[in-house]
């Protein structure tokens, strides 16, 4: 049996790679930070995953989220929060949240979760951005914590090869999730056109690539971008 946890598993590409995960006959947790009417549509679409109730910038609750679990072959370090802001306006408590979700909590996950992977072997895969290595205009403080995502993800790729766990980063490009929901679609149509294949993501192409970077054996230290050439 092999065990799969996933951050940010009640929507969008967390919610999207649990169901593949599933599909591919992993025992999935997904844990999940706020929404319980998120929690209880996931529940209600994938009633073989169980959602867990975690805040990933809360180490102890992430411990007890994890404590139960006789081992993990795959973690999905998912769970993001936005903050679109100029930075003159930006406060030091906005600041540490989003530093604290975004990157303490890929730290917090990847530390614990280690722990039932060290001697076993297994596979991580962190999910950043394409604004974690191009930086977005008014998004400042969340470009700088993807791309900490980043950085991390490929020390500890180094760190933990010895012990067969690899470690790789995807990064999503304008993918049509929540998080994204903000935006006009004036806007949406103005990126889109940045876009070289014309259109924004899903979620379910993120997870496909998520699922690669789980599976293949000799991919460590990767950032494999899922953007529609965005970067380019």
């Amino acid at each position: 049996m092999k065990y799969a946890v996933i951050s940010g598993g009640t929507r969008g590409i967390g919610l999207a790679t649990a169901r593949l995960l599933f599909e591919k006959g992993y025992t999935v947790r997904a844990l999940y930070g706020s929404s319980e009417g998120d929690a209880e549509r996931a529940r209600a679409l994938l009633p073989h995953v169980e959602f867990v109730r975690a805040d990933v910038s809360n180490e102890e609750e992430l411990k007890a989220a994890l404590q139960d679990l006789p081992r993990i072959d795959a973690l999905v370090a998912n769970a993001g929060v936005p903050l679109f802001a100029q930075v003159q306006d930006t406060t030091i408590g906005q600041y540490h949240h989003i530093m604290d979700v975004n990157m303490g909590g890929v730290f917090l996950l990847c530390k614990h979760a280690v722990k039932k992977m060290l001697g076993l072997g297994g596979a991580i895969v962190t999910v950043s951005s394409v604004w974690g290595e191009k930086g977005g205009s008014c998004e400042s403080v969340y470009s700088a914590s993807k791309g900490a995502v980043i950085a991390f993800s490929k020390a500890l790729a180094k760190e933990l090869a010895p012990s067969n766990i690899r470690v790789n980063s995807v990064v999503p490009g304008v993918i049509d999730t929540k998080m994204n929901a903000r935006l006009s679609e004036e806007e949406k149509r103005a990126l889109e056109e940045e876009i070289p294949l014309g259109r924004m993501g899903t979620s379910e192409e993120v997870a496909s690539a998520i699922l690669f970077l789980l599976e293949n054996g000799y991919v460590t230290g990767a950032s494999l971008a899922v953007d529609g050439g965005f970067c380019l």
